[in-house]
């Protein structure tokens, strides 16, 4: 009888929501993969994590070096297939879509969301679609946003990116039937992670923009370091990939008939006009 593997690829590890994955993950007894770009981030968490961490220094956007980590995975399984993928790499490119450069606009769709492509297709076929699959298929989590179902100012490219991560899991899930393979959806609202302390919107200060910037992202930095704490946001993204029938999208976020019951509920012109009124 074919059982499950309790091996996982996780990318993007270094820091956040898939760090804290990573260390949840292998508390539970898997091991797991993880991507970096850096070898002394592999370096520092063979250490903290020990043997049960195998590094996997790769760019989302190298596909030489997804290949190279696809072949040391299926070298370490050696007959075993692969349990799950959790596609987590992502970066955020924030400013009013009028003034982004394209370069940086296709960067971040080039990460987010053909990254996440690059790295699944690397991978399907030690989760499942290989012909005498080895063990039972394989899970796939997509780290969507709250940002994949609302739009908000000044964070369009990243907000678009998310939008595309949920509609291409929503077809993936429905071609991956026939083989068993299930892609669950998974969007954080604000986790406490360093992703709060990174960037700058200094290059927009000459700009139109510039004063509505300043309090929107003052408010979202405050929401970021209340928001869920990653240690809670690691255990429900854990159960979630362990449950037996798990729904096809899970929002992970503290105060969720305020921050996302309601502005899904709300017609569109009032949420315009309540974002106008407080940023604009």
């Amino acid at each position: 009888m074919k059982s499950k593997s309790k091996t996982i690829v996780i990318t993007g590890v270094s820091t956040g929501i898939g760090y804290g994955s990573a260390k949840e993950f292998i508390n539970r007894g898997y091991t797991v993969f993880g991507s970096v770009r850096k070898k002394e981030d592999a370096e520092r968490l063979a250490i903290e994590f020990g043997e049960r961490f195998v590094p996997l220094i790769m760019d989302v956007v190298d596909q030489p070096a997804i290949d190279a980590a696809e072949q040391k995975v299926r070298l370490h399984l050696q007959s075993e297939g692969l349990g799950g993928l959790i596609n987590n790499s992502g970066i955020s490119i924030a400013g009013p879509l009028e003034k982004i450069p394209m370069d940086q606009f296709i960067n971040n769709f080039d990460v987010n969301v053909f990254g996440l492509l690059r790295v699944t297709k690397a991978f399907l076929p030690l989760l499942g679609t290989q012909k005498n699959h080895p063990s039972l298929p394989g899970r796939i989590l997509n780290i969507s946003s709250i940002s994949g179902k609302i739009g908000a100012p000044f964070l369009g490219a990243y907000c678009g990116t998310k939008h595309a991560v949920e509609a291409i899991s929503q077809s993936q899930r429905r071609e991956l039937l026939r083989y068993g393979i299930d892609v669950v959806i998974i969007g954080p609202g604000p986790i406490q992670t360093p992703i709060w302390d990174k960037g700058s919107i200094s290059v927009y200060q000459d700009t139109d923009y510039m004063p509505s910037m300043i309090r929107f992202f003052g408010e979202a930095v405050k929401s970021g370091k209340t928001g869920m704490k990653l240690e809670k946001c690691s255990r429900k993204i854990a159960d979630i990939f362990e449950a037996n029938k798990p729904r096809t999208r899970y929002t992970l976020i503290e105060g969720k008939l305020m921050n996302w019951i309601l502005p899904r509920l709300l017609p569109d012109r009032i949420i315009d006009r309540v974002l106008e009124k407080k940023f604009m």
